[in-house]
């Protein structure tokens, strides 16, 4: 069987699917269909998509031979095990590895890079895919010959939760030199509000809405949605080069003082599958070499004729490639990092379509955060460690490299109908800055979001968070000057199975129950104004919670009888959001046992739908009800663990009609039952 391994990068705020190809984005199907994944979703929760797929290209010329070889290509459907253009694969058995630099995480590792690593290794010396025996379609000279160690980055910092980064180290593992080589990456970016327009749905209709241009003083590509779900996509996706590395010296263009003699990064884009057109297609490894080695900025008509084009709607590709790097011998490895960059577009009264340098502010300076990224302790940009830049004293130029602010606290929630208590420890005020190495904690925020923001057309959690409280430390004329008094316990606060110390609460009163709240605490330190650091902030999303307050545990009935909200329940209910689809209703069972067993009759005394309830498993919410994977997180989810979500669809999937119902819950603890009735009415 081939090893085929897909994850979600999702600690920044965006959801996309890696795996272990070196490919990004999933074509819509497979793991999006099956367990959910996001081809790449930015905001995380918007439903906005900005990639059908991509991958590696690697050319390389040996004498008169040319040979590229292709991670992905513009295909209809994507990657399938042997379908020509997807030439990478792995041994059987490889894994795409899951590694943290946070060391209260399960996959904390010393040697990670950024929150979320994700390390994998591939070639492309086979022509049958391993564990296989399908053969790789479409070779026309043969593999190059070349192993690929991937490894993806991303962090959930505020300054650079909008950036996923890829780095590529390639090995010369055949026994020919490699005269001549180019390294891009592909990408088939569709950027579409999926809660607007179902993945894919009308076909080509889908696709051909994009927007593209290229910022060349960045190297970045992008995409914007020109014409497809405006006002629900106000979004950019950007393909950046970051740099190379190849026998010890740094390769960027724009490498200070003196950039590397030859050496350039090209932009290429073409419609798909377009083979006569302006922009055409590459059909064979003749034509890919072509792209990877010319750029379109270098056509004459380039202002006048390729820009304006780009920015027409259409379904264009984008590759962004570098080189040439020459001379590689067996044995020889270079290295090559990009970025992909999402973006809100800046509102400036024009239309999507219209592009403006505005509109790109916030693209671009996100570009300028994946870019600073990569520097690292290279504040000169010239490749290596200079007197004054070793800033963690290890003797080594170090790359991603970032400041980091103090560390998230451990959490607990209460959840009561109507109110929500937050408790956390003090584990932030010990937590040292990685550069200064010095403890510089300042104080914590608060951030709650208001009624009904997930019911709006586009969802965006990170957003709608609005500040309600700020305590930081007395006496140092920063911040609010206020100290810890007002949220500090008499006594810590311990929890069941929980030795952790919880010294600070914060109560949120007058919430809705059944209504989904995001929640953050923050922390952040005192800047460093020797190193021109503003104070730095934690990421909200690292500190984010979907809180539902709402009925507790209901042990033994105790409270009463279960029952249903809201009942009756008519169609399109106030806090379900845009999206038409059935899966997206629900309708919530409130004052449930800890463990219970929920039953769903006609009044003719036909099962209808049967679930079960745990309060210790938020996430099964999902699968009684979509509406909290389309409109909120299922791995984030904090729940009072008395109530539970429905769809509304019967064991069959069908819709149900509309009428009264019965439901009997059953204790599964004590074999106790209740029953109740609710009304549906369409």
């Amino acid at each position: 069987q081939a090893s085929f391994v897909e994850k979600q990068a999702a600690v920044g705020n965006f959801r996309v699917t890696v795996n272990n190809l070196g490919q990004i984005g999933n074509s819509f199907k497979g793991s999006y269909l099956v367990q959910g994944f996001r081809s790449a979703e930015f905001p995380k929760g918007s439903s906005i998509e900005h990639v059908f797929e991509g991958g590696l290209w690697v050319g390389v010329k040996k004498g008169n031979t040319i040979i590229v070889s292709t991670g992905a290509v513009d295909d209809p459907t994507g990657y399938s095990t042997g379908k020509a253009g997807f030439e990478f694969s792995a041994d059987v058995g490889a894994d795409l590895v899951e590694r943290s630099s946070l060391p209260d995480q399960p996959t904390y590792r010393p040697e990670a890079v950024s929150h979320q690593d994700l390390v994998a290794d591939f070639t492309d010396r086979y022509t049958t895919v391993p564990g296989t025996q399908i053969p790789i379609q479409g070779l026309e000279n043969g593999p190059i010959g070349v192993d690929v160690h991937f490894e993806a980055y991303n962090w959930n910092y505020s300054f650079a939760n909008f950036f996923l980064v890829y780095t590529f180290t390639l090995r010369n593992s055949s026994p020919d030199p490699w005269d001549t080589v180019y390294v891009g990456y592909w990408v088939d970016p569709v950027i579409r509000n999926t809660a607007i327009t179902p993945a894919g749905s009308g076909g080509t209709q889908f696709y051909n809405k994009g927007g593209n241009g290229y910022l060349d003083t960045l190297f970045l590509a992008y995409e914007f949605d020109a014409t497809g779900d405006v006002g629900f996509t106000d979004t950019y996706f950007g393909l950046k080069f970051l740099g190379s590395e190849y026998r010890g010296e740094f390769y960027h263009p724009g490498r200070r003082p003196t950039p590397p003699v030859g050496f350039k990064v090209n932009f290429q884009s073409w419609t798909f599958r377009d083979y006569t057109g302006q922009f055409r297609s590459p059909q064979n490894d003749a034509d890919r070499w072509l792209k990877l080695s010319q750029s379109l900025t270098s056509r004459p008509d380039w202002a006048t004729l390729v820009v304006p084009a780009l920015r027409a709607p259409g379904n264009r590709s984008v590759l962004i490639s570098a080189g040439p790097y020459v001379g590689v011998q067996p044995g020889d490895s270079l290295k090559v990092a990009f970025a992909f960059v999402f973006a809100r577009k800046v509102a400036d009264g024009n239309p999507n379509s219209a592009d403006t340098p505005l509109q790109k502010e916030e693209l671009i300076r996100n570009a300028q955060w994946a870019q600073a990224a990569y520097n690292g302790e290279d504040q000169n940009f010239n490749g290596q460690l200079d007197p004054g830049e070793d800033l963690n004293g290890n003797g080594r130029l170090d790359r991603f490299l970032l400041p980091s602010p103090p560390p998230v606290p451990r959490m607990r929630y209460e959840i009561e109908p109507n109110r929500i208590r937050l408790y956390w420890d003090a584990s932030a005020e010990e937590g040292i800055d990685p550069i200064s190495r010095k403890k510089d904690f300042e104080g914590y925020r608060l951030y709650k979001t208001t009624l009904g923001f997930d019911v709006r057309e586009v969802v965006d959690v990170l957003a709608s968070l609005k500040l309600v409280a700020q305590f930081d430390r007395p006496g140092n004329g920063l911040g609010y000057d206020n100290g810890f008094g007002a949220i500090r316990l008499s006594q810590p606060r311990y929890f069941p199975g929980d030795p952790t110390p919880y010294v600070y609460m914060y109560e949120f009163v007058g919430v809705t129950n059944g209504w989904q709240y995001g929640i953050a605490l923050t922390t952040f330190d005192e800047g460093d104004p020797t190193r021109n650091l503003e104070p730095l902030e934690s990421s909200r999303e690292a500190g984010l919670r979907r809180v539902f307050a709402g009925a507790p545990p209901n042990r033994g009935f105790t409270y009463g009888d279960p029952y249903v909200y809201p009942n009756p329940y008519y169609e399109r209910a106030a806090w379900e959001g845009p999206s038409s689809a059935q899966e997206d209703k629900r309708l919530m069972f409130a004052n449930l046992p800890p463990h219970c067993e929920v039953s769903i009759y006609t009044v003719a005394g036909d099962l209808v739908y049967r679930f079960e309830h745990h309060e210790d498993q938020p996430e099964a919410q999902a699968r009684d009800s979509r509406w909290f994977a389309t409109y909120s997180d299922p791995a984030k989810l904090t729940w009072s663990g008395g109530e539970h979500g429905w769809n509304l669809l019967s064991r069959s999937g069908q819709i149900i009609a509309r009428g009264l119902y019965v439901f009997a819950v059953k204790d599964l603890e004590t074999g106790q039952t209740r029953t109740g009735k609710f009304v549906i009415i369409r």
